[in-house]
């Protein structure tokens, strides 16, 4: 046994802690999800809670598959397939409004034909701008204080895809724009770049916000005022986020115990939007502390390989996307304990699905490419 765990150490090169951060968030998902569709599987499955499980477990091991892919490239080919993946993204988040499948009053989601599976487009365009963002930025090595280095290379692109997630998935939107910001601010963009990006954005949203009174079912302004309005019209919060307080009283400090959580037979989608409470009801203020601890230690590792990088590509890739991870998280988190509205985010690498898990996988591999490369220099 110590061969095959020493020969797993071997090939899982880059961070350890990584890794491990990774490897946790996974089993915390699989005891989570199983736990949280048990209600689901009784009304859907006739009680097979297998079934959800077994589905569940072999997209984490595909995900988990493509992240130590991803990890075997060399960090610099993503920067070289930056433009290309970019250029994608954007016809198809333009498909997916006009002909995605309408699911939960949405179109976020691509239909594959013959084999019945959604694929979110957003999912793919995030990590695509991310990466673009992060080439833009690091092929200037110097301070970006001239119009014609930022604006069309760096905030037009950011529009345009953040523009198109906007009106099937405003939260998503808001994350990867801010995420956007945060590398400009990191890879030294001149503040008054930073400021006109969010006035554009600001104008854009106005701009949407104008649209969606002409076009309702594309454009999802109605949803966001009245999840602004229950807000700050209700303190106790809205019947899902009531649900998800009692869930975490009811787990005080050490919880109910695996698979005991009375909430996920009330709770609205407890096993993706609100699976937080549902951790914190079986595992108590100590299991929510953890899944919290973990994502700030992938900070924590990931700021500290942006300090050692010798490249800024590989630094601004690292940054982009595990702040866009950990903000998506605490977005999540902050959900459940009634801090901002309702969102629909989900919680990365733990709740279920399909898309959002792959592709947080990637961003793992991809953050561990880079940790990988500096240890090769480091050891060199």
């Amino acid at each position: 046994m110590s061969t095959i765990a020493a020969r797993i150490y071997a090939e899982l090169q880059g961070d350890k802690a990584i890794w491990a951060v990774l490897a946790l968030l996974t089993v915390f998902s699989v005891l989570a999800v199983y736990s949280s569709t048990g209600t689901l599987a009784y009304r859907v499955k006739g009680g097979d809670t297998e079934a959800y499980l077994f589905k569940h477990g072999m997209i984490l091991v595909g995900g988990l598959l493509l992240a130590y892919l991803s990890h075997l490239l060399h960090y610099k080919k993503y920067a070289n397939a930056a433009p290309y993946l970019l250029a994608l993204s954007i016809p198809l988040l333009m498909y997916t409004i006009g002909f995605g499948p309408e699911i939960n009053e949405a179109k976020r989601w691509i239909q594959i034909p013959f084999v019945g599976i959604t694929f979110q487009s957003s999912a793919f365009a995030s990590i695509a701008l991310v990466i673009y963002v992060a080439r833009a930025i690091s092929s200037k090595q110097d301070y970006i204080k001239d119009f014609q280095s930022a604006f069309i290379p760096i905030i037009v692109p950011i529009l345009i895809v953040c523009g198109l997630i906007a009106p099937a998935d405003l939260s998503t939107a808001a994350v990867l724009f801010f995420t956007c910001i945060f590398m400009m601010f990191i890879g030294r963009v001149a503040l008054q770049y930073i400021f006109l990006l969010l006035f554009l954005g600001i104008a854009l949203f106005s701009m949407l916000i104008a649209l969606g009174e002409f076009f309702p079912e594309t454009i999802r302004v109605k949803t966001w005022i009245s999840r602004v309005i229950e807000f700050t019209s209700d303190p106790d919060g809205v019947y899902q986020v009531r649900q998800a307080k009692i869930a975490i009283a009811n787990g005080e400090f050490f919880g109910l115990g695996p698979g005991n959580s009375i909430q996920r037979n009330f709770l609205p989608s407890p096993y993706s939007d609100f699976i937080y409470a549902i951790i914190c009801e079986e595992y108590g203020v100590i299991g929510g502390i953890v899944v919290i601890g973990l994502y700030l230690l992938l900070m924590f590792r990931v700021t500290r390989l942006v300090t050692k990088s010798p490249k800024a590509f590989g630094a601004m890739l690292a940054i982009g996307l595990a702040v866009s991870m950990v903000l998506q998280a605490f977005f999540n988190i902050a959900v459940s304990v009634n801090l901002i509205p309702v969102t629909g985010l989900t919680l990365p690498m733990i709740s279920m699905g399909g898309t959002s898990i792959l592709f947080t996988c990637i961003s793992f591999g991809m953050i561990l490419s880079v940790s990988k490369y500096i240890e090769s220099v480091a050891n060199e």
